[in-house]
């Protein structure tokens, strides 16, 4: 259920509906962009796995032509991310108009994927996949920033995150169902295109433009504002406070990429039960990773709620010394001479928490720190941290797989130690941020 239109700010329910007041109280916008949200993300999940089975057993590519094709999604994600950061804050396009291109842009790359035959397909429907998802999150982002304000805007971000993290995971799990009874995989690019433009309608019926800039006064500031493009990105990419936390920002993401990419490697390659010798099955890495996700949308709102009372900064510390705990105990399992599934599944849990605490917060720094004329700019910069963390990511964690398992079972630890590198550039960021007027710390 939708809860009733509220001020971005209000705290007050009517009696009728004082039964949902454990549901962050925000705008009714931000309800429905993440209703939509999560319906498009239940057909994304029906692909997420799916997709490469497909294209190697029923196109029969080779595994290195489906990997190219794949790469080449993220490739075209960096341009997305750029070209949103412009048209979000860009009178003539604005977050809405964004966000419709990005959802049309991803349905017309699943419908090519469902007609794909060859390679050149294949590369055609990932670039723009890639491009679509790359529009996507900055236009979010800046809508959710244009609705909320203060303590409830991180509250927005995590209900945002909570709707992508429960439709991929029963998109997983709807896929896995109708694969074992058609094996029909070109109808899943279908659904999922049509999740799009339902997605599409959600947005066009149900979302006002929240973009609203100023009117120029004088010709000077209407010649400044045909170039704000560039002249936007110039002013981000000197903003000291907003490269600080950058560095820390794409620590934070190549975290994540370890979760998903190295982790279920190490846990099939490196990891056995008790003192058996049996690696762990794919049955037992499955089990771990629902519980991740679980754990996730669990406690995604809860998290958010609790840390609203400390400075985005200090939200972020604690996140980063979660992330050293968790990689702790993951390293535990390997060092550990029997007991290996206990703090894998510990470990996974504590990691699920860092990564909820760690979502929403991100964003919410950025938009404290951005000018309000160029929050999608600076919601584009930290996009592209999750571009970069996850190209420094399967790298890094593949070059240690390939190694010893000494060196398997030490490259958690050294992940831990470097969460006190994020540490330290959180706690310089929140010293930076102390006198400057509309940071997170003024903000909460």
């Amino acid at each position: 259920m939708i809860p009733p239109d509220l001020p971005p700010d209000s705290m007050k329910l009517s009696p009728k509906h004082r039964w949902l007041s454990w549901l962050p109280q925000l705008n009714r916008q931000v309800w429905i962009l993440a209703a939509g949200r999560l319906l498009s993300a239940i057909g994304t999940g029906l692909t997420l796995f799916y997709a490469p089975l497909f294209f190697t057993g029923g196109l029969g590519l080779s595994k290195t032509a489906v990997g190219i094709a794949l790469g080449t999604a993220s490739i075209a994600g960096v341009f997305g991310r750029v070209l949103s950061g412009i048209l979000t804050d860009s009178p003539a396009a604005g977050r809405r108009r964004t966000l419709l291109l990005s959802n049309f842009i991803c349905a017309g790359g699943c419908f090519v994927l469902a007609a794909a035959t060859n390679f050149p397909l294949l590369i055609a429907g990932n670039l723009l996949l890639g491009l679509g998802g790359g529009l996507y999150w900055p236009a979010t982002e800046a809508i959710i920033a244009d609705l909320t304000t203060g303590e409830h805007r991180h509250e927005g971000y995590a209900l945002a995150r909570l709707a992508e993290n429960l439709g991929l995971q029963l998109g997983v799990v709807l896929g896995g169902v109708l694969i074992s009874l058609t094996g029909a995989y070109r109808a899943l690019f279908l659904i999922d295109a049509i999740s799009f433009l339902v997605f599409c309608a959600v947005i066009y019926f149900g979302i006002a433009e929240t973009y609203s800039p100023a009117a120029p006064e004088t010709a000077e500031q209407k010649t400044n504002q045909t170039h704000s493009p560039l002249k936007g990105w110039a002013a981000a990419l000197r903003d000291r406070a907003l490269l600080i936390y950058v560095a820390a920002n794409i620590m934070f993401t190549t975290y994540i990429c370890q979760i998903q990419t190295t982790m279920p490697l190490y846990f099939s390659d490196f990891i056995s039960i008790g003192q058996t010798g049996k690696r762990f099955s794919t049955e037992i890495i499955s089990a771990l990773f629902t519980w991740y996700m679980a754990s996730s949308i669990l406690f995604q709102l809860p998290v958010a709620k609790f840390l609203r009372r400390f400075s985005y900064p200090a939200a972020l510390t604690g996140s980063a010394l979660l992330w050293a705990v968790g990689f702790s105990l993951i390293a535990l399992t390997g060092i550990s001479p029997t007991a290996h599934l206990i703090p894998a599944i510990l470990g996974l849990g504590v990691l699920a928490i860092a990564t909820v605490s760690y979502t929403p917060f991100a964003s919410s720094l950025v938009v404290q720190l951005a000018p309000e004329s160029l929050r999608g700019i600076y919601l584009s910069i930290n996009a592209q941290c999750w571009a970069i963390g996850y190209f420094i990511g399967p790298p890094l964690g593949g070059w240690a797989l390939d190694q010893s398992p000494d060196v398997a079972h030490s490259f958690w630890l050294l992940l831990s130690l470097s969460a006190g590198v994020a540490v330290l550039i959180l706690q310089y960021l929140n010293r930076l941020l102390g006198g400057r007027k509309g940071t997170a710390t003024d903000a909460i």
